[in-house]
């Protein structure tokens, strides 16, 4: 290890289960889905300690860690959750209507347009 108290960005990704492998841990930080401190992590070797941020983008999921602690094994997940505090924004609903959006008008229990009612709306709009 160049410093003490430094560890590489894949091995430490891969001791915290960020991800399933070393070689993938490789592979994210080298397509710049990694950051530390807020730049791009530019190779696997780039060294993180104790104090750094990283910014994470996973499977459409962005994940905000500082770091804590370097770590030495990749062992069960109560150990991993030691070398990071999580400092992510809480997820956005999936599906769920945008909060200032106004809803259509339209009466209550009447359903779907019918056919002839679609028509009409059509002929309105000039849509023929």
């Amino acid at each position: 290890m160049v410093g003490e108290g430094r560890q590489r960005i894949d091995k430490w990704l891969f001791f915290s289960r960020a991800v399933k492998s070393r070689s993938l841990a490789a592979k994210i930080v080298v397509a710049g889905r990694v950051r530390i401190n807020r730049d791009k992590a530019a190779q696997a070797s780039d060294l993180v300690k104790p104090g750094d941020v990283l910014t994470i983008t996973l499977e459409g999921r962005i994940l905000v860690w500082k770091v804590v602690n370097c770590g030495t094994r990749r062992g069960p997940a109560d150990e991993a959750r030691l070398l990071y505090e999580d400092m992510s924004p809480a997820p956005t609903p999936k599906g769920g209507a945008v909060p200032d959006a106004i809803p259509a008008l339209r009466e209550a229990g009447s359903g779907r347009p019918t056919k002839r009612e679609r028509r009409q709306t059509d002929r309105l709009l000039g849509d023929d």
